[in-house]
C-alpha cells in the first residue's frame, strides 16, 4: 500500500520580528511597531511543529534570515496546483507569490528550498501583487480568490488623537484573477472581496476544512455582501458563520488535515466551545495550539505559519531546506 504523508513548509523563527509593520496587528494604536518576545515565539513555533509531527505531517523547515523575519509565514510563499492530489512533488507545480515590497526578499529563499525539494516552480505576472495560498485556495468544488485594494502603506492625517492613522490596504490584486482561472481550469473560481484591514488575507476570514475541504468557516463582516452571497450559494449548510470574538482570534486561520481516514483542524487556541462543537459535528477533530505571539505581533496565526505542499510519498524531502 502506498504511503502518502502531508508535507508543509514552516519558517525557522530565529529572527522573527516586526520589520515592515505591514498590517494592523504589527503596530500599537500610536502606529509604533510592536516588539516580539523571541523566546516565547520560538517556544510556540516548536509547539506547532511538534503537534503537526504528532499528526503525521512532514515539516520542511525554511532556514532563517535576519533580513527576512517574515519567513515565519510561508503561506505567502505561493500556491501549489493540485495541492491535495497524491502525486510526487516533481509532478506538481508551485507558483511563487509576488509579495509586497517589504517582504519581496523572501521569494529567493522559497525558490531555493522548493528547488532543493524537487518541486517544479512557475511564476505569475510580476506586475500584479498576489500573496499565495493566503488569498487563493481550494474550497470544495471551487477555488476561492480573495482580494482588496492595493495601497501604498503610509501614515495619513486623521481627526482625533493621535492625529494620524496607518493605511495598510490588502495584499492581492483582483487583476490576477484571469491568470489564476486559467491555471486551475476547469475548476470554477469564486472572487471574494475583503473589507477589513485586520483581515487582510482571505485565510484570516475564510477556512475550508474537512474531507475534500467541503466545509467553510467564514467571517461575514470581513467580506462584501456580494462575496457572502456567492459563498452561501456555493456552500449552503456547509458554511459556518464565525462570531466576531472567534474571528478576532483568527479562527479562520487554521490548517485542515485529512490523513489516515481521520480529519483534523489545527486552530489557534482560545476559541468558543460553540465553534469547536460545530466543527466536531462535521466529523472533524479541532486541535488548538497557542501561537498568540505570531498573531499579536505579526498578524498571522496557524495557517499563516504553514505552507501546504500536499501529500508526498514516503518520508518526503529532507526536514531542513537548502541553507
Amino acid at each position: 500500500m502506498t504511503a502518502w504523508r502531508r508535507t508543509v513548509l514552516m519558517g525557522d523563527p530565529e529572527h522573527f520580528s516586526v520589520k515592515g509593520g505591514a498590517n494592523p496587528h504589527t503596530r500599537t494604536w500610536l502606529g509604533i511597531k510592536r516588539t516580539v518576545n523571541r523566546e516565547r515565539a520560538i517556544r510556540q513555533w516548536q509547539g506547532l511543529r511538534d503537534r503537526l509531527r504528532d499528526l503525521g505531517v512532514h515539516v520542511l523547515v525554511v532556514p532563517p534570515d535576519s533580513e527576512q523575519p517574515g519567513l515565519v509565514y510561508p503561506a505567502n510563499a505561493g500556491f501549489m496546483v493540485d495541492v491535495d492530489a497524491e502525486k510526487p512533488l516533481d509532478q506538481k507545480r508551485f507558483f511563487l507569490a509576488n509579495l509586497l515590497p517589504s517582504r519581496a526578499g523572501e521569494k529567493s529563499h522559497y525558490e531555493r528550498v522548493l528547488t532543493a525539494a524537487g518541486v517544479p516552480l512557475a511564476a505569475l505576472d510580476p506586475r500584479l501583487r498576489m500573496e499565495g495560498e493566503a488569498d487563493f485556495f481550494p474550497a470544495g468544488e471551487h477555488h476561492l480568490l480573495t482580494y482588496g485594494a492595493i495601497e501604498e502603506q503610509r501614515f495619513v492625517l486623521a481627526p482625533g488623537f493621535p492625529p494620524w492613522k496607518r493605511v495598510y490596504g490588502f495584499r492581492t490584486d483582483r487583476a490576477v484573477a484571469s491568470e489564476l482561472c486559467d491555471i486551475v481550469a476547469p475548476r470554477p473560481v469564486l472572487e471574494v472581496e475583503l473589507l477589513l484591514e485586520a483581515h487582510y488575507h482571505g485565510d484570516t476570514a475564510l477556512c475550508a476544512f474537512g474531507p475534500g475541504r467541503r466545509h467553510l468557516l467564514a467571517y461575514r463582516e470581513a467580506i462584501t455582501s456580494d462575496g457572502w452571497d456567492q459563498l452561501a450559494a456555493a456552500f449552503g449548510d456547509r458554511l459556518i458563520q464565525l462570531d466576531p470574538l472567534d474571528a478576532e482570534r483568527y479562527a479562520a486561520n487554521s490548517f485542515t488535515l485529512t490523513q489516515g481516514g481521520e480529519s483534523f483542524l489545527v486552530m489557534p487556541d482560545g476559541l468558543s466551545s460553540d465553534l469547536l462543537d460545530e466543527i466536531r459535528e462535521r466529523g472533524v477533530t479541532p486541535i488548538e495550539v497557542d501561537v498568540s505571539e505570531f498573531l499579536k505581533k505579526g498578524g498571522g496565526s496557524v495557517k499563516c505559519m504553514i505552507g501546504d505542499l500536499g501529500p508526498v510519498h514516503g518520508e518526503g524531502p529532507s526536514d531542513h531546506g537548502a541553507s
